[in-house]
């Protein structure tokens, strides 16, 4: 049990850097994944029996090169690219030296590439390169899992038969791709930091693939500031993570964690780079939110939270990225700036478009029991943890919905 938890251990960390590897040397999609699950599949046979490697994710991408060999002499493919997956079979290809010349971000390029639809983009980027599930990223699309199934086919099949190229564009041609590229690290920043799914809430491996990734586009693109403002976003998020559960993995709230228990190193680096990103006075949506997070990093306790500049600022967020969740965002923290009557009433506003978002529930359910009515306060958090999409939010919203009932 313990070799086969450090295979999946393994393999989560480097499935989507081999798929990359893979997708280069071959340009088939569907062929690199495949193998790669072939070679996850000979590590649970071999390596109970024989032993770990001592450099895992060498063997694993080593064993996936091979199968794809094989698969391609079978089906006769030309012999460029059999050239070409044989003369990199080898461990000393593997490296993460952080630079441009990234197969990961290669990949993200291709994904976000203008001959496809923004949604086909960003999703087919979170099945690739995140390994999120189609049904993960259908959750966060809002839509059925077989009809995002079907977009992330038709986008594999538009990059074949268009022959889009794997890599990262020329200088002139990144400005076209900037914005998609962002949203792709912003989601797979938010499917770590906010887990859709799954029994833990924080997926950290996602948080730190997303975070080295921004690095990596802010070296490519240093005078892009929504690039340097999403970079600040997600260190300020970050680090905040330690705080987020208690000992035994249960969720904290923002106003009971341990500021003690924050990064201070990511916080400072996070609020230099948003400074940096705001002086070029070109403020978008991801450096408003790194205001925002901000806002909450710099106080020194709950209490002294600056809610009504939070306000402000989504209020801001909502004129460049309209949207209900903003919205609702901007409902908490009037809530907070102008009592829990004025949230409310903006909350209501938003029930038809939230309706099945267990977070307008657990909102309203928050602010129902501020005003003091903790019957329907009760109510409103058992559907919101009925709606939940992790263990850890289920429970948190459970117990929340015990308190009032308690109290009244």
């Amino acid at each position: 049990m313990i070799v086969r938890d450090g295979i999946a251990a393994v393999f989560r960390a480097e499935r989507a850097r081999i798929v990359a590897t893979l997708i280069r040397a071959t340009g088939d999609w569907d062929l690199a994944e495949e193998c790669v699950q072939d070679a996850f599949a000979q590590a649970l046979e071999t390596w109970p029996r024989e032993g770990v490697p001592r450099r895992p994710g060498g063997w694993l991408t080593t064993a996936a090169r091979r199968r794809a060999l094989d698969r391609l002499r079978r089906s006769a493919v030309e012999a460029t690219k059999l050239r070409e997956v044989a003369e990199s079979t080898g461990y000393e290809d593997d490296r993460d030296d952080g630079g441009i010349d990234d197969d990961l971000l290669r990949l993200i390029f291709t994904c976000c590439h203008p001959a496809l639809t923004l949604e086909a983009r960003v999703a087919l980027t979170l099945r690739t390169v995140a390994g999120l599930t189609t049904a993960e990223i259908a959750r966060a699309f809002l839509v059925a899992e077989p009809t995002m199934d079907k977009r992330l086919v038709r986008a594999r099949r538009k990059i074949r038969h268009a022959r889009i190229p794997y890599r990262v564009p020329p200088a002139h041609l990144l400005p076209e791709r900037t914005g998609s590229v962002l949203g792709v690290l912003y989601l797979l920043f938010n499917e770590g930091y906010s887990a859709t799914a799954g029994a833990a809430p924080v997926r950290r491996r996602l948080c730190a693939e997303a975070i080295r990734l921004a690095r990596t586009l802010v070296a490519l693109m240093p005078d892009e500031p929504e690039a340097v403002g999403l970079l600040a976003l997600m260190l300020l998020h970050d680090s905040r993570r330690e705080a987020r559960t208690d000992a035994s993995g249960e969720l904290v709230a923002l106003p009971d964690q341990d500021r003690s228990r924050w990064d201070a190193g990511r916080t400072g680096e996070g609020v230099a780079l948003l400074d940096s990103a705001l002086r070029r006075g070109q403020a978008g949506p991801y450096q408003v939110q790194a205001a925002i997070a901000a806002c909450h990093a710099m106080a020194v306790d709950a209490e002294s939270t600056d809610w009504p500049q939070i306000a402000l600022l989504y209020g801001q967020l909502a004129k460049l990225v309209p949207s209900p969740t903003v919205e609702l965002n901007r409902a908490v923290a009037v809530s907070m700036a102008d009592g829990p009557r004025a949230g409310l009433y903006l909350v209501d506003a938003l029930a038809d478009e939230l309706a099945g978002h267990h977070l307008l529930h657990a909102t309203r359910a928050d602010l129902l029991r501020r005003l003091g009515r903790t019957a329907e306060a009760a109510v409103a958090y058992r559907e919101a943890a009925s709606l939940a999409p992790t263990d850890a939010e289920r429970r948190y919203l459970a117990r929340k919905a015990a308190e009032p009932a308690r109290a009244g």
